[in-house]
């Protein structure tokens, strides 16, 4: 099968090398497992440098575990989970949060991937009345399926609506570091300080092999984490393999490189594909994904090429996503055969 390179993910990329070292590195004689390691200690105290010593770290092996076990330790069964409709809960889960937290995900229609508090208030009725799944939980992703970026303020007026009505906010940040260096700051300014209570951080997305985590903003919070965890099928009996990737992304700045490349690539591509005649892009470029609109004639070969996913095939829109290892060659080798296909 021939081995394309392309744009359909950044789980499509390949390890980066200073991970794989990590790895290595790791596989050195006995470790004490489930977490009980000194690499595993390191990693998380490397957390609580980032997000700040009163919070608490859980390492997964994925995104939709990560996202569920949050959902689990915020809510009960009888709960309900806002989010948007493009949410990765919502639409790319399999329903497995609904399956096994039990709570209901409200869908909040959206164009650009991301929710307001007037969009909100629209769900935030029927408490205490016995026959209406509770809100408990406001989820919102960062950056978001749709490639755009909340700003840190409009993080903090949305932490701020949910607090006061005893709510929480759950953020799936699959692609925050993404974020985080597009706006210039750090990843805890774009998360657990602006408000978010549980984060779910991505890090395969960014260059790691495999392993997420689930940053809580106080130990109250993940008081029955570790239960849950295990429930989950989650608790990793090799953790150290986990925690040696995270140390490599995070105790230097290879996550803030990893996330400033994709991004850079992303906007050179948008640039790129926007100059070629009927190709319209459909959201503007913030992060490291590019949404466009193609003729629905090139789809399949173009793919066949440089292969992608289509988003929204009545639309005939399609997504692009960069990540740490693509290249200005890759660039200009796909804009070039799309522009031929079109042409």
């Amino acid at each position: 099968m021939k081995q394309l390179r392309g744009f359909a993910s950044d789980n499509n990329a390949s390890v980066h090398p200073e991970i794989m070292n990590a790895i290595s590195n790791a596989n050195v004689g006995h470790a004490i497992g489930y977490g009980g390691d000194v690499i595993t200690e390191q990693a998380q105290s490397v957390f609580k440098n980032h997000f700040g010593k009163e919070t608490e770290t859980f390492f997964v092996y994925n995104g939709t575990g990560a996202n569920v076990i949050a959902i689990q330790a915020l809510a009960q069964s009888y709960n309900a989970v806002v989010c948007a409709n493009t949410a990765h809960i919502n639409v790319d889960e399999c329903g497995a949060p609904e399956k096994l937290s039990g709570c209901k995900l409200l869908p909040i229609d959206t164009n650009n991937g991301k929710i307001t508090v007037e969009q909100i208030k629209k769900y935030m009725h029927g408490f205490g009345f016995e026959h209406h799944a509770q809100p408990k939980v406001i989820s919102i992703t960062q950056a978001s399926e749709l490639g755009t970026i909340y700003s840190i303020d409009e993080i903090k007026i949305i932490a701020d609506y949910v607090h006061s009505i005893g709510l929480y906010l759950h953020m799936d940040g699959a692609r925050i570091a993404n974020a985080a260096a597009a706006l210039g700051c750090t990843l805890a300014d774009t998360s657990i300080k602006a408000g978010v209570d549980v984060l779910s951080f991505g890090g395969t997305k960014n260059g790691l092999m495999f392993g997420e985590a689930i940053v809580f903003a106080n130990a109250k919070l993940a008081e029955n984490v570790k239960y849950i965890r295990k429930q989950s099928t989650q608790l990793h009996s090799k953790m150290r393999y986990i925690s040696a990737q995270f140390m490599a992304l995070l105790e230097g700045e290879l996550w803030l490189q990893n996330a400033m490349h994709a991004n850079k690539m992303a906007k050179l591509l948008g640039s790129e594909v926007s100059k070629i005649k009927n190709v319209q892009l459909t959201q503007e470029v913030e992060s490291n994904g590019v949404f466009a609109i193609i003729p629905k004639d090139v789809i399949e070969p173009l793919q066949n090429e440089f292969f992608f996913y289509v988003w929204d095939e009545h639309r005939c829109e399609v997504r692009w996503m960069t990540s740490f290892d693509t290249t200005e060659a890759d660039i200009a080798q796909f804009t070039s055969i799309l522009k031929d296909l079109i042409q």
